[in-house]
């Protein structure tokens, strides 16, 4: 639900995080968008980052230009009456997935679970266009809203020590893609041949928040050529 007026709350000597909405929605993505395309514009040299998630906006600031009072009252103005409607996606990227038992070891438990067969699971999977509404917990990890709800399946009881790079998961309602191998819990259905986080090049990640994402359901084959395009 979105707050009828922003909470700006202060975390640190440094940083104030202003919640917009107490709970995930396309609204509260909007808004937290809209704030930080705002606070963007304004450009202040007090401010040194902005960090948005599902329903709030970090703001970090630099205290020896701006006091904590000047600072919340920047903040309050510029997210006062903030426009909730309809964002424009920024790009359109479309990622391809091996699903199978080969690339997402999840998938058979839960298709079962869903009380679907492995080629209703992929349709449903593939067919929605996802938008980026977070990034986290690792680099380039992107947290995709959209998903049918008859796929919506709770991450594992007991997390893996280690997932591999590209793996394509499913937590609750929401889907995500792990851009490098780490733990994680979500349940696995498929693995992308693409490099989503690559420190070493300008722009590291492929995905960003406000991206729309569509997947493409691709064969081993396909997905052996492509892995070994984007390991030259």
């Amino acid at each position: 639900m979105r707050y009828s007026e922003p909470k700006i709350i202060l975390i640190s000597d440094s940083a104030f995080s202003i919640e917009l909405a107490n709970s995930i929605s396309k609204e509260a993505f909007n808004a937290v968008s809209a704030l930080v395309d705002r606070i963007d514009q304004f450009y202040s040299t007090s401010i040194v980052d902005v960090i948005p998630s599902y329903c709030s906006v970090v703001v970090e600031y630099d205290p020896l230009q701006a006091s904590a009072k000047e600072m919340k009252a920047l903040l309050a103005f510029l997210a006062h009456d903030l426009d909730d409607g309809p964002r424009k996606c920024r790009h359109l990227i479309e990622i391809p997935v091996c699903y199978g038992s080969g690339f997402g070891p999840d998938i058979d438990e839960v298709a079962a679970r869903c009380g679907l067969d492995i080629e209703e699971l992929i349709y449903l999977h593939s067919d929605p266009e996802y938008q980026v509404y977070a990034m986290g917990f690792s680099p380039g990890f992107p947290y995709l809203a959209g998903m049918d709800p008859r796929i919506a399946v709770p991450r594992l009881a007991i997390p893996r020590t280690s997932v591999k790079a590209g793996s394509v998961g499913i937590a609750g309602d929401q889907t995500g893609i792990y851009p490098m191998q780490t733990p994680g819990g979500w349940q696995l259905i498929g693995r992308t041949p693409l490099t989503l986080f690559d420190p070493f090049q300008a722009e590291p990640f492929v995905l960003s928040i406000g991206d729309a994402v569509r997947f493409i359901p691709i064969d081993e084959n396909s997905f052996a050529e492509l892995a070994g395009e984007h390991s030259d």
